[in-house]
């Protein structure tokens, strides 16, 4: 691996680090300095696309941090493919929340994003999805409970 796609790779880590923090602190203009000016971003509960979208976004991340929420965006096992200036990215995402001693988690699941280099030589975040594992808004954020399944005859026999 050359030392231009190490330094590349650790941008684009970066790049991961510092949308997550800047959001979680309700830095708007951090969060939306991750993405190029017509990036598109897209999660089971919102569709938007351009900076002023995207800074509304951040925005409401913010004013819950201003009424007391913390965000804790985790990510991890971040997978990075580079060609030329364009790069694929994948990541594993877990988020906990805290509000007045309270603490949840949103459902796990992960991030896939496209990431162009720009010409200044900075990584952003062209088109970024969230898929969760499982549809939060059917189970309000908490997981389902699995079926049980039917005991089989071989099982509920000792032996």
């Amino acid at each position: 691996m050359s030392e231009r796609n190490l330094k590349d790779r650790a941008a684009i880590h970066d790049l991961f680090t510092r949308y997550c923090c800047a959001l979680d602190n309700g830095e708007i203009e951090a969060v939306v300095d991750c993405f190029t000016v017509d990036a598109i971003l897209k999660s089971p509960v919102i569709d938007t696309s351009g900076r002023d979208e995207i800074r509304a976004f951040a925005g409401r991340f913010a004013a819950q941090r201003a009424a007391g929420a913390q965000f804790r965006h985790m990510v991890s096992n971040i997978a990075v493919t580079i060609s030329g200036n364009r790069a694929a990215a994948s990541a594993y995402l877990l988020v906990l929340i805290s509000k007045d001693g309270d603490h949840r988690s949103l459902p796990p699941g992960r991030y896939a994003c496209e990431l162009i280099k720009e010409d200044s030589g900075q990584w952003r975040f062209s088109r970024r999805t969230v898929f969760h594992d499982h549809d939060p808004r059917r189970s309000k954020g908490r997981p389902e409970r699995p079926r049980q399944l039917p005991r089989s005859r071989a099982a509920s026999t000792k032996g």
